[in-house]
C-alpha cells in the first residue's frame, strides 16, 4: 500500500485509458479516490499520505449521448413481468423514484415512510465515498405496489425490499439475500417484448425525460434525481438531449409578434454627424 505514489497511479489510470477508455479511467479514479479516502479516515495502519488520486487530473472524454428508451418500450418490457410479482414492482420503484441500481438493491423496509409518503434512497455519490440518504416522495401508485408486496414478499425475515428469490445460487448471491447485480435480467426482457435493449439506468433517464416534458424546472428535476448541483443535472439533461432552459421555447416567443403597421429601419440611410463639440 505504502507505495502508491502519483507516479504508480498515473500509471494505472493511464493504462486503463489506452486499454478501455476515458471514460472507464476516471470513474476507476474517482472510486479508488474515495476508497483512499476511506481508508485513511477508518482503517488502522492505512498510510497516513496525501491521496495519490487526488493529484490525477481528469481524462478528457468523449460522451455519447444516453441512449433513452421510447416511454412504450418501458412499459412493454413492465407487462413481460409476472403480475403481483417482484420484479413488477422492482420497475415501478425504478420508474418512480427516477433510482440508480444500487438504491433500489439496497433499499430497506425501513427506509419507507407509509405515513408520510416517502421512500428514503441511499447513495454514494459523495466525496468522501460514504452513504448518503434522501427522502423521495413516494406515489399513491408505488405505495399500493409496495404495500401489497410486504404483505406477500418472499423472505418475510428480510431487512431488504428486493432480495434474491429461486433454489440456486449465481454470482455469490443467495436466495434471501439483497441483489448485486441482475446482468441479464434487463437485456432478457428486452428480447421477449422486442424492444432494443436498456437497462436500469435508462430507466432513471426516462424519468428524468418524462419530468422534463411534463414541464418541471432543473430544480425540481434536480431535486428528484438527488444532484448535489444544478449545474449536474444541466449537463445530465443535455446529453439525453434535451433542453435544460427550454431556450427553443423562450425564443419562440418573437413569433408572429407583428401588429399593425411596423416601421422599418432604412439600412441605407445615413447616422447624423456629429456636432462639434467644444470639449
Amino acid at each position: 500500500m505504502g507505495t502508491i505514489n502519483k507516479k504508480t497511479a498515473l500509471r494505472f489510470l493511464q493504462d486503463q485509458v489506452d486499454h478501455r477508455s476515458p471514460n472507464a479511467a476516471n470513474n476507476d479514479r474517482k472510486n479508488l479516490l474515495a476508497a483512499w479516502n476511506w481508508g485513511y479516515k477508518f482503517l488502522e495502519g492505512f498510510p497516513q499520505t496525501p491521496n495519490p488520486f487526488k493529484a490525477i487530473e481528469k481524462f478528457p472524454e468523449q460522451r455519447k449521448d444516453r441512449y433513452v428508451p421510447p416511454e412504450e418500450d418501458f412499459w412493454k418490457v413492465f407487462h413481460k413481468t409476472p403480475p403481483n410479482n417482484q420484479d413488477r414492482f422492482m420497475l415501478t420503484a425504478f420508474l418512480h423514484l427516477a433510482a440508480r441500481r444500487t438504491e433500489i438493491f439496497n433499499l430497506k423496509w425501513t427506509d419507507i415512510d407509509w405515513i408520510n409518503n416517502q421512500v428514503r434512497l441511499f447513495t454514494r455519490k459523495t466525496k468522501e465515498g460514504s452513504w448518503e440518504g434522501s427522502w423521495i416522495p413516494m406515489t399513491e401508485e408505488l405505495k399500493k405496489s409496495l404495500l401489497y408486496w410486504w404483505e406477500n414478499r418472499t423472505y418475510k425475515e428480510s431487512q431488504y425490499v428486493f432480495t434474491v428469490t429461486g433454489d440456486h445460487m449465481f454470482d455469490n448471491q443467495y436466495k434471501g439475500q439483497p441483489f448485486k447485480e441482475r446482468r441479464h435480467f434487463m437485456k432478457r426482457l428486452c428480447q421477449k417484448a422486442e424492444v432494443k435493449p436498456f437497462g436500469f439506468h435508462a430507466i432513471r433517464h426516462l424519468s428524468a425525460v418524462i419530468l422534463y416534458q411534463s414541464g418541471y424546472n432543473v430544480a425540481v428535476i434536480q431535486q428528484i434525481l438527488r444532484h448535489k448541483n444544478a449545474s449536474t443535472t444541466e449537463r445530465y439533461l443535455k446529453r439525453l438531449g434535451l433542453d435544460p432552459y427550454k431556450l427553443q421555447e423562450a425564443v419562440s416567443v418573437f413569433e408572429n409578434r407583428e401588429k399593425g403597421k411596423v416601421i422599418g429601419f432604412d439600412s441605407q440611410k445615413k447616422a447624423p454627424k456629429e456636432e462639434a463639440s467644444g470639449a
